[in-house]
């Protein structure tokens, strides 16, 4: 039986858009509500209680939508914010465990990297999930704060030294330590594949938590007969604050075109 409900993804900014990205591809049919909170944004920087409570604001806005599973597609919000997993009313999918399932499915030596926000680095959820899998396995962490400054920016080339430069610094620890893995911990993180590939060299595996959390998404729904039926998607979008700069980023996040007029402003504190 068709289930014609939307897909609903949230994250606490607009990087959570490379994750619906993913799901589009591999779910071209299925409507999607997008919540990005960027009035608040951001969260790696915040306290766990305050991270906790946005992320179940969040999660209510979805669920008000009457979305037929969520995706926190923010590395943040699925290494801090437990209790948004366990109160959901739906299926509930963090990109942090699915990640690091694949991290540990690829690598040959079991050293695997991890790099993200302040607060998905000192949570540790990517190596407990690793260690669940792969006991004796080596996980190297960095937070890498100016990476998402830089994507927001459009500095993502690795032709840009200032790019270059900033992201070897954080990556050449990393590097040492011989992983042939390397989770990117933080939906903006894509953006810079290329000059991390780079830096990291062409032995190493680049883990993209969108593509592994779509997969894992796409397969739930096969599995649980949860697909549309219809045969064209819609794609809702919500944030908290609409800036200059919205449909300049998002686009380039969403890899098309985002027009201003499609997104809606909503105010979280009146849910």
């Amino acid at each position: 039986m068709a289930d014609n409900r939307p897909i609903g993804v949230f994250d606490s900014g607009l990087g959570g858009l490379t994750v619906m990205k993913e799901l589009i591809k591999l779910l071209p049919n299925e409507d999607i509500v997008y919540f990005g909170d960027t009035g608040r944004v951001p969260y790696g920087t915040r306290s766990s209680a305050t991270i906790e409570k946005y992320a179940l604001q969040d999660q209510k806005l979805l669920l008000k939508h009457d979305v037929k599973l969520i995706v926190a597609a923010c590395g943040t919000v699925s290494s801090v914010a437990k209790n948004a997993a366990r109160q959901s009313t739906v299926p509930y999918f963090g990109v942090v465990e699915h990640a690091a399932r694949q991290a540990a499915k690829v690598t040959k030596n079991q050293k695997i990297g991890v790099i993200g926000t302040a607060a998905t680095i000192k949570s540790g959820a990517h190596e407990d999930h690793i260690k669940e899998i792969l006991p004796n396995a080596t996980v190297i962490a960095q937070c890498c704060s100016l990476f998402v400054p830089l994507v927001e920016e459009g500095w993502v080339s690795k032709d840009n030294l200032a790019v270059y430069d900033t992201a070897k610094r954080y990556l050449e620890p990393i590097k040492q330590a011989g992983v042939d893995t390397l989770i990117l911990g933080c939906t903006h993180y894509p953006l810079l594949k290329d000059v991390i590939a780079s830096i990291m060299g062409e032995d190493v595996t680049l883990i993209n938590m969108g593509e592994a959390t779509a997969l894992a998404v796409a397969e739930y729904i096969k599995s649980n007969s949860l697909s549309t039926a219809k045969q064209t998607a819609d794609y809702r979008f919500m944030v908290t604050d609409k800036t200059a700069s919205f449909t300049k980023t998002a686009s380039m996040l969403m890899g098309q075109n985002v027009e201003s007029e499609n997104i809606e402003l909503v105010d979280i504190d009146k849910l």
